[in-house]
């Protein structure tokens, strides 16, 4: 795959041709796109298949795989992205989905946790695209799969009715059903997971594998292949990012933000400082929560501490005034001297709020950001809590959020399963007492945004200043800063740490 800065040459195809390259819906991404793309082009698949893969995560954890809920669900997303589904003569969704697939792996390659990821999502997305694909489609994707799994004759399926029947993991399967679906020989090697299970019937080395139980063969070579292209791909990695054009987008893209812009714009003043204590227990995420209560127990926060609260205030609506005020009074009450403030913090207040050095007006941290960067030290309050906390610490501050024991223990599953954007979602809906809060969590000022709109709905909050749990208007929708530019949307839906890419991309 070759990248270019202007005009792209795009392959001219017929019909025939494009359906001879992507014939499914679905692939196991044998090989590698070769065609010409421009980087503005790579930038926006690149994030378009980091958002379906969250939503696949999401789903995933949230709803029972499978389902009518989650099928639906996913669907439209995958819809909505325009990606391939199961619509005929969808080449251009196909292909998307081709260059997309390979341009994360180049940014989920470089760490084992960024691959173990990027593996499940991916395999959990061909789960879904199985389960859809035609019956009649099923031996050619097998075929074009290099999986050689042929499907045995009615006769050769009659004998053995009974077997398969008591063996598969569809145990309600009934004999009309098996007469209506093929049955697979496969080698017993390549269906361990099922013979481990007691799942599949064994005769003569092969394992005989009904069409409801071969996704799991499937997504077991999936992943075996997946795997190893992405160990190759980390080791050829180096020479990738020898290319300045992409570097910086590779390196951040597997922990960018690809959401609403949280920036001030719009919210600047609607909050007073008397309603921070109160806002920090009813609509603050964790993370802030324990900023803000670390802060007015020491009088103090370190420099990361002060960074990823700081931008969080200035998005929710704090100006530039009130914040010099609020640091400046909260630090005075550790016994600083006020000169030394003005003198050692004010700049970097100002200079957050693109009043000082380059002018750049920081954005909030996401939660990708503030999970997979500058972790917190000894004495440091930053970070994710469900990540970053030890698992009976996290214990103990949910119980004195007064989360349930039951709820305690949903949270601390999905932190093990190292779920954590989607355990603070969880702790939101138990918080506020909805079954499903209807967003997938991914920034800590949406969980404020949202929280206001539960609980007070769209009101002003400087209307509503006497009450501790005052409202917040919903968040404006995201608007491009440079229409003039391609790559403007680059810097307000990745971290503010790419800010030098857009300057590049157009020198």
């Amino acid at each position: 795959m070759q990248f270019s800065g202007g005009n792209r040459r795009r392959l001219r195809l017929g019909g025939d041709q494009r359906n001879a390259c992507y014939p499914h819906s679905l692939q196991f991404y044998l090989e590698p796109p070769s065609e010409n793309i421009s980087l503005i082009e790579f930038e926006s698949l690149a994030i378009d298949r980091v958002k379906l893969l969250k939503t696949v995560e999401n789903l995933g954890v949230s709803h029972v795989k499978g389902t009518e809920q989650y099928q639906s669900k996913l669907e439209a997303e995958i819809r909505r992205l325009k990606f391939s589904f199961r619509v005929k003569n969808e080449y251009e969704r196909r292909r998307r989905d081709h260059i997309s697939h390979f341009i994360l792996r180049l940014a989920y390659c470089q760490s084992e946790d960024l691959r173990r990821w990027f593996i499940q999502q991916e395999m959990d997305l061909l789960r879904f695209r199985f389960s859809i694909l035609p019956k009649d489609k099923i031996q050619s994707f097998l075929k074009d799969s290099h999986l050689h799994f042929e499907a045995i004759s009615y006769e050769e399926r009659s004998l053995r009715e009974h077997e398969i029947i008591a063996s598969s993991t569809s145990s309600s399967a009934s004999k009309s059903e098996l007469e209506l679906e093929s049955v697979y020989k496969i080698p017993f090697a390549d269906a361990l997971d099922l013979f481990r299970g007691r799942k599949v019937y064994l005769e003569d080395g092969f394992a005989y594998v009904p069409l409801k139980d071969i996704v799991a063969i499937v997504l077991n070579e999936f992943r075996a292949k997946l795997s190893k292209a992405l160990a190759l791909t980390a080791r050829s990695l180096p020479a990738v990012q020898s290319d300045e054009r992409l570097q910086p987008l590779l390196n951040h893209l597997s922990h960018s933000y690809t959401g609403q812009d949280y920036s001030t714009q719009g919210n600047a003043g609607k909050i007073s400082l008397d309603q921070i204590d109160s806002l920090s227990t009813k609509s603050f995420p964790p993370c802030m929560r324990q900023l803000h209560k670390a802060l007015r127990e020491n009088h103090h926060l370190r420099h990361g501490g002060r960074m990823q609260y700081g931008l969080f205030l200035k998005g929710i609506g704090l100006t530039l005034e009130q914040a010099l005020q609020f640091w400046k009074q909260e630090f005075i009450r550790g016994k600083m001297d006020p000169d030394k403030f003005d003198k050692g913090y004010s700049y970097n207040i100002r200079h957050s709020f693109g009043k000082e050095g380059k002018r750049t007006d920081y954005t909030p941290f996401s939660c990708m950001k503030i999970i997979l960067t500058n972790p917190p030290g000894q004495g440091d309050y930053h970070g994710c809590p469900f990540r970053h906390s030890d698992p009976e610490l996290l214990k103990q501050k949910l119980q004195s959020y007064k989360i349930s024991p039951d709820g305690i223990s949903q949270i601390l599953d999905l932190v093990k399963g190292t779920h954590y954007q989607v355990a603070c979602q969880k702790y939101f809906e138990m918080t506020h007492n909805v079954d499903d809060c209807g967003f997938s969590l991914s920034h800590p000022n949406q969980f404020f945004f949202e929280s206001q709109r539960i609980l007070t709905g769209s009101k002003d909050i400087r209307k509503e200043s006497i009450q501790p749990e005052a409202p917040q208007p919903k968040p404006s929708v995201q608007k491009n800063k440079d229409a003039s530019s391609a790559l403007a949307s680059l810097n307000s839906s990745l971290e503010v740490d790419m800010e030098g890419l857009e300057d590049y991309f157009n020198e």
